[in-house]
């Protein structure tokens, strides 16, 4: 799961200039997620998405587009469906 919170002034810089809807829907297409959120989080623009990540070198690539043009701070957390609790259990 990741959780990219927006520096304000960035992201109304995105908004005036188009780039942050860009920005957007380039990791949605990248990332396919199972899930997507947008709202405001401890008074910033922050998104949450539910992806499936094959490696955690993934990272950089998810992480630095966001860092760089919106200055948003990141949370990436390994987290389970279901299914995937369930076989994790099985496991025991």
């Amino acid at each position: 799961m990741l959780r990219a919170q927006m520096d304000t002034q960035l992201g109304n810089e995105g908004i005036k200039s188009g780039s942050l809807p860009k920005a957007m829907q380039a990791l949605i297409e990248r990332l396919k997620p199972e899930a997507a959120y947008f709202t405001a989080l401890d008074g910033n623009r922050t998104c949450t998405l539910v992806f499936d990540m094959q490696d955690s070198s993934q990272i950089p690539s998810i992480a630095e587009p966001l860092f760089q043009s919106l200055g948003a701070k990141i949370e990436i957390v390994p987290v389970m469906n279901l299914d995937d609790l369930q076989k994790g259990l099985a496991a025991l």
